[in-house]
């Protein structure tokens, strides 16, 4: 087994490769985060008391009255986890839930009230608000965090007030929040208050407590987001990639994002917010970034001439990147797709990114690194097979060499995914068929497949092939030598689709979690494969 350090690198690794230059950008372009208000915050969460799972989570949440939600304000992720906990909370029979935003302006809770009656629309909200103007980051996660809120809230109120930007007034907002919140708590004296405020005011000494002095009686839990510190120790234990921490008996912390995912898309704020407003964002260096932290946890050199069965000067097969692409452009690249699980309509919708091999293209909508990654490691799988693959002919999806060659691609964008993300769930071993039943399965004349669609199919085994390859990697029973292999591929064998498919179930899948492989980490030949 590996030990903790081994297992902390290799989680680590291609995160923290990627993740250098957007932190050299982001200090060369913001010097705030010398402030000593910042530095409160950094300082008082270093360490946890245990990894919780799901179940404790929820129970924590459930007994608390106030709930202090740490917002990272660049990141979507953070409100749209805020959108869940809400859901969540707010069930048929038990208490109320109120919640309270900081994006609004106290001032303006009559134009709040207006949007919840329904007396205007989300255009006139977003203006009157004066949303873009006094906040400035995304709408459409925030929008959907309102919306989640007048569906299942009693009602909702804006907690700050104005100047914005200056951190030297950060404590004047902490005292006007904790008064607010005080009088939301005589108005709504059984509700559960769910706070979204940025991460910063809620180290100990910030508005957590002046609600305590305020607030003595009510049960406060603060539920941070993606904390650095937190996230890189809890990333190396020896364990499944964690979902949350327990840092004190009022203190937790959730993991729904990556460092890299973070800065990434504050270092697009800034782009945003110094640019003209009129010109598309570009996630093209973000997404290059992506792909480069996967080339070299790989060991795979764009810049060779002699790359073996690696595709020479692969810094020329880089894929185009599409930012924000129109509805017709999707529509010409797509054709008439359904979007049905498993399918490149179905991924751009869920994961807001599309790679398309025959275009050499990968469309994204937002950056959000798991799946920016998971596209991107199938650039490198293409890459590596024959690229461009303009105007060839492609086998039937329903063909057997098509479905395992579709399964062996999701297997290596879910394992590229979890390089840059190793927070993205696992995928357990029970979800695979039984010795029974192996990889054979993905014949589509098997009658448990003939009602099933082969992307949804190949999607799902791959995936599910990718988890235990992924574990086996960080593990130590795959070298990095090896996982390259699949990539690039290995000269001694054919590595047909079908043979690498069947060596990874055999070898990983069908072991108990912690037994090593009885042999090397060799690409076995299947001398039954004809077909390919």
């Amino acid at each position: 087994m590996a030990s903790t350090s081994t297992l902390g690198s290799r989680r680590n690794a291609a995160q923290l490769r990627a993740l250098a230059g957007v932190e050299r950008e982001l200090r060369a372009n913001d010097s705030s985060g010398r402030r000593k208000y910042l530095r409160d915050f950094r300082d008082a969460f270093r360490s946890y008391e245990s990894l919780i799972d799901s179940q404790q989570l929820g129970g924590m949440v459930n007994a608390a009255d106030i709930i202090l939600i740490g917002d990272y304000h660049a990141l979507p992720a953070a409100q749209r986890y805020a959108a869940t906990l809400l859901e969540e909370r707010a069930q048929p029979g038990d208490r109320p839930v109120v919640l309270g935003v900081e994006t609004i302006f106290s001032r303006h809770q009559h134009v709040l009230e207006e949007w919840w009656r329904r007396e205007i629309d989300e255009a006139e909200l977003r203006e009157r608000v004066r949303f873009d103007a006094d906040w400035g980051y995304d709408w459409a996660p925030f929008f959907e965090l309102l919306v989640t809120a007048r569906e299942h809230a009693e009602a909702i109120y804006g907690l700050d007030c104005m100047p914005r930007g200056d951190l030297r007034r950060a404590t004047t907002h902490d005292r006007h929040a904790a008064e607010k919140l005080a009088e939301i708590s005589s108005r709504h004296p059984d509700a559960v208050i769910i706070v979204l405020f940025g991460e910063s005011h809620l180290a100990p000494g910030h508005l957590p407590l002046l609600l305590r002095q305020k607030l003595g009686g009510r049960h406060l839990l603060t539920v941070l987001q993606n904390v650095d510190s937190l996230y890189w120790r809890a990333a190396a234990e020896l364990c499944e990639s964690a979902s949350a921490v327990r840092v004190s008996d009022d203190v937790v912390c959730v993991f729904n994002s990556t460092p890299l995912e973070k800065y990434e898309n504050y270092r697009l704020c800034l782009e945003r917010w110094s640019g003209n407003g009129e010109d598309p964002l570009d996630l093209s260096p973000a997404a290059y970034n992506v792909l480069e932290g996967i080339l070299r946890s790989l060991n795979i050199n764009q810049y060779s001439s002699s790359n073996g069965t690696r595709p020479k000067f692969l810094v020329d097969l880089l894929p185009e990147v599409q930012s924000n692409p129109s509805e017709e452009q999707l529509r010409r690249v797509l054709g008439g797709q359904t979007c049905t699980e498993g399918t490149l309509s179905w991924r751009f919708e869920e994961h807001g990114c599309v790679y398309v091999p025959v275009s050499n293209t990968i469309y994204i909508r937002e950056f959000r690194t798991a799946y920016v990654a998971e596209e991107m490691a199938r650039f490198v799988y293409h890459a590596c097979r024959g690229l461009p693959l303009r105007g060839c002919r492609v086998d039937p999806i329903d063909s057997p060499r098509a479905l395992y060659e579709l399964a062996l691609e999701n297997c290596l964008g879910y394992v590229g995914s979890r390089l840059l993300c190793p927070v993205r769930p696992a995928i357990h071993e029970d979800h695979f068929p039984t010795a029974e039943e192996p990889l054979l399965m993905l014949d589509p004349l098997k009658p448990s497949l003939r009602k099933s669609r082969p992307e949804c199919v190949g999607q799902q085994v791959g995936y599910k092939m990718g988890s235990s390859l992924y574990e086996a990697y960080v593990d130590g029973r795959v070298t990095k030598c090896s996982l390259r292999s699949f990539f690039v591929g290995n000269p001694n064998h054919n590595n047909s689709a079908r043979e690498l498919c069947l060596w990874i179930q055999y070898q990983f899948v069908r072991r108990q979690p912690g037994t090593r492989s009885s042999g090397p980490a060799v690409l076995l030949p299947d001398p039954e494969d004809k077909s390919n």
